[in-house]
């Protein structure tokens, strides 16, 4: 059994105001900077720490340990990007047509409020609607598809044709932004877009606990914060080759025939893909339990990660993948300050060892 470790302590007031900032920052796939920027900016506490941004547009970090070599061989990786939209189409009523980015179903964001983020006049607010909305109008609109072709933004600005529109900044491929209405309650998080900034905010939040314990990981280890994975494509490039451990830090996916809830960090064995490397699992699953850290262990079968893009992208790291467990994802989001603290120590134990 693998021995338990000494753990610093976790800062949950750092990680939770850290969470609620980046929450804050637009950052759906593709339009990811200003999320990056605020990562950098937040690292310069920690001058031992060394970031740099890929060709990609990623946050490739790597935190010196006691023990280095000649080449890095853990990883850990979390995603800045979330789910979003595009302009796809302005209409000639005044009204946009979108295009999603990420796997959301259009049900989960009827009604939201959003940003449409222009290339030189900033923002434009708006939400997102039915075509046909009023039930005073339109006997159907209880049952009607909610779909790409079926929903329109509605502009918070007097317009009534394209021209009126395009004066506004406003283009075809322009990025949306949905609202992420972040709440704070008896130590629960909703938001949406916890997937995956709250595995964001423990990254940070375990490099800081070792900043201010003066403490170094057991070992030289990098992180990626990468910003293409709710596309499929995070995790594909961009580490280096010398790595032996690689472990993906994702929201644990709640529902019916689900182990995992909002409460324990979990560990994902097997997702829609294959199953991840069964002796690294079972060496994180040791060490978690070792040190008394709640855990749940779960398969998710609709669901990919930076580690299975990492695998099939030819990486030859022995992958896992553990995080918190959030209640309805890729919707109205919800998790709990003890599973981003198991989470937290998980790595901290793991890190330390």
């Amino acid at each position: 059994m693998t021995p338990k470790s000494t753990l610093p302590p976790i800062d949950y007031d750092y990680l939770e105001t850290l969470l609620v900032d980046l929450l804050n920052i637009p950052s759906p796939t593709g339009y990811t900077d200003a999320a990056i920027s605020f990562l950098e900016d937040a690292l310069k506490a920690f001058p031992e720490v060394k970031a740099e941004r890929t060709k990609k547009g990623c946050l490739l970090v790597t935190v010196p340990g006691e023990h280095s070599s000649d080449g890095v061989k853990r990883a850990l990786t979390a995603h800045v990007d979330t789910l979003g939209a595009m302009v796809k189409e302005i209409k000639s009523n005044g009204r946009l047509t979108l295009t999603g980015v990420g796997g959301f179903a259009w049900g989960s964001v009827e009604a939201e409020n959003l940003l449409v983020h222009t290339r030189h006049k900033g923002t434009v607010r708006g939400s997102l609607l039915p075509n046909k909305a009023s039930v005073h109008v339109y006997d159907t609109v209880r049952d009607d598809k909610r779909k790409a072709d079926s929903m329109e933004v509605r502009l918070d600005v007097r317009v009534s044709n394209p021209q009126e529109v395009r004066e506004l900044g406003i283009e075809v491929g322009d990025f949306v932004s949905f609202d992420p209405r972040v709440e704070l309650h008896d130590g629960f998080v909703k938001s949406r877009h916890l997937d995956d900034k709250a595995a964001v905010a423990i990254i940070m939040t375990v490099i800081k606990a070792f900043h201010d314990a003066k403490q170094k990981p057991a070992q030289d280890f990098c992180v990626l914060f990468s910003n293409y994975e709710e596309v499929g494509m995070g995790g594909r490039s961009d580490f280096p080759t010398s790595l032996e451990e690689f472990i993906a830090i994702d929201m644990a996916a709640i529902g019916d025939g689900q182990a995992s809830d909002e409460f324990h960090a979990s560990i994902c064995v097997k997702d829609g893909g294959f199953p991840y490397h069964h002796a690294f699992s079972n060496k994180l699953r040791d060490i978690a339990t070792a040190n008394d850290i709640p855990h749940k262990v779960d398969i998710y079968v609709n669901y990919g990660s930076d580690a299975s893009a990492y695998w099939s992208a030819g990486g030859s790291a022995a992958v896992a993948l553990i995080g918190p467990g959030v209640d309805s994802s890729h919707h109205y989001e919800r998790t709990h300050k003890d599973a981003l603290i198991a989470t937290s120590n998980w790595l901290l134990a793991y890190l330390g060892s």
